[in-house]
């Protein structure tokens, strides 16, 4: 399992902005996906790898059915 933001409804979206309101922070909602992660070869690896230090990011390989 991983995790993502989670997609809200605007009745969600209004609850959270109260509480953020309410305790003076900003609040972010994540949510599981149930996805398998991809077996990777070792080139792919260091393929992978390389993209996030080029680009600063993190990435994830996954396997979408």
């Amino acid at each position: 399992m991983i995790w993502a933001f989670s997609s809200l409804t605007a009745k969600q979206m209004k609850s959270i902005k109260e509480l953020e309101e309410k305790m003076g922070v900003t609040l972010l909602a994540f949510s599981g996906m149930n996805i398998r992660y991809a077996d990777l070869s070792e080139e792919d690896l260091k393929l992978l790898l390389q993209a996030e230090k080029d680009l600063g990011v993190s990435l994830v390989a996954v396997n979408v059915e």
